[in-house]
């Protein structure tokens, strides 16, 4: 329940700036620069938010650190709501995505912490409550805003962050993993395991994928099917919807089906999704094109994490924040080159280099699966 909210809190934190930004352009007056500073500030924040939580949870648990993300994210969604000037609402986003970020890897490695068994599977379930947060503040947003303004439902979440913040700390964690403190040079050295280097840049991949598919996808739809803006974010929003309902299924099948099958099936509907969008010019295919690759994304983070988890049970919190900061690298590497591709060649090429990040994901697969059956490099 606990690690529900906080994933919650997450799927929030991720879609508020891209939910407010009309409502804050009006009325601060910025312009597509101040917009695109804040849009890179925020997975900044994330960064770093999943670069400090692990040795802070293995050391020391996740009740103090989840209560003091809950307090982080109700200062950032306060300040977002009533600033005045954009220094203020650049410092604002920056601790969104610092609460955030930790948030979000705690969150996993509390699940898989105390999950004994299937730690996959219940992976796969949190990952709903992040969907849950993403699809429902946008769905909020819409239906009231003619009735509230923005900044009194964005004020509410950060209270929502307070209030979970107090119920942290009223309920009993697992002690801490390392009730010696070891260096943290010699938690660092996981990074020398090959099935851990493997499965980090499978996430690399992973991440960027996910990551042109939110940023892109929306200038694509325009682009190809010549919709106005509403139309391209309800499509963005059916890729989201994939995700969370894929994972409600993957959950149970996890527990029963072999990695193998679920990976081959989850990139098939991939290979489905990218080439419906590609080569079928009609909307409402795009929408279920991206619902469909939605769902093949969805199985990635949950089982390579649970690997981890397994692999590295004594320093899940470190190991966890090694391989998340390794996605969001690729997250914003990519989009990043993506912005170079749309500009010299065209936003039709989103699809080529889905096409590209997803071989590479499949080769990482293969390698990862066949480490795992072969033993080797036992967990720590």
């Amino acid at each position: 329940m606990s690690a529900c909210m906080g994933m919650l809190l997450f799927g929030i934190a991720m879609i508020t700036l891209g939910s407010v930004i009309p409502d804050l352009r009006t009325k601060l007056g910025l312009d597509d620069i101040s917009e695109g500073t804040l849009f890179s500030i925020l997975p900044l924040g994330i960064m770093a938010g999943s670069l400090m939580f692990g040795p802070l949870a293995d050391r020391n648990g996740y009740r103090m650190l989840l209560t003091v993300s809950c307090v982080i994210l109700f200062a950032g969604f306060e300040g977002l709501a009533f600033s005045g000037t954009v220094w203020s609402l650049r410092l604002f986003v920056l601790l969104i995505g610092i609460g955030g970020g930790a948030m979000n890897g705690a969150t996993n490695a509390l699940v898989s912490d105390i999950s004994d068994v299937s730690k996959g599977a219940n992976l796969s379930l949190l990952g709903v409550f992040f969907g849950l947060g993403a699809l429902g503040l946008p769905l909020i947003t819409g239906l009231l805003r003619d009735i509230v303004n923005y900044k009194f439902i964005i004020s509410a979440v950060g209270l929502l962050s307070l209030i979970t913040g107090f119920f942290f700390l009223s309920i009993r964690f697992p002690p801490p993993k390392q009730e010696r403190k070891a260096p943290l040079s010699q938690d660092l050295l996981i990074i020398k395991d090959r099935t851990f280097l493997l499965i980090s840049f499978f996430l690399f991949f992973q991440g960027s994928f996910e990551g042109i598919i939110n940023n892109w996808t929306t200038s694509y739809i325009m682009d190809q099917f010549n919709v106005q803006p509403d139309k391209a974010l309800f499509a963005l929003s059916a890729f989201v919807a994939g995700i969370a309902a894929m994972r409600i299924i993957t959950g149970g099948l996890m527990r029963s089906l072999p990695e193998e099958k679920m990976f081959s099936g989850c990139f098939v509907l991939i290979v489905i999704g990218l080439t419906v969008l590609k080569t079928v010019y009609s909307y409402s295919f795009a929408v279920a094109s991206l619902f469909i690759i939605g769902a093949g994304l969805s199985y990635g983070f949950p089982v390579m994490l649970g690997f981890i988890g397994n692999r590295f049970n004594k320093v899940s919190g470190t190991a966890f924040s090694i391989a998340l900061v390794i996605a969001l690298v690729g997250n914003m590497s990519v989009n990043y080159a993506m912005g170079f591709v749309a500009e010299f060649f065209g936003i039709r090429y989103l699809t080529t280099v889905a096409f590209g990040e997803l071989v590479l994901m499949a080769l990482m697969s293969v390698a990862i699966l066949r480490q795992q059956k072969s033993g080797k490099d036992p967990a720590k």
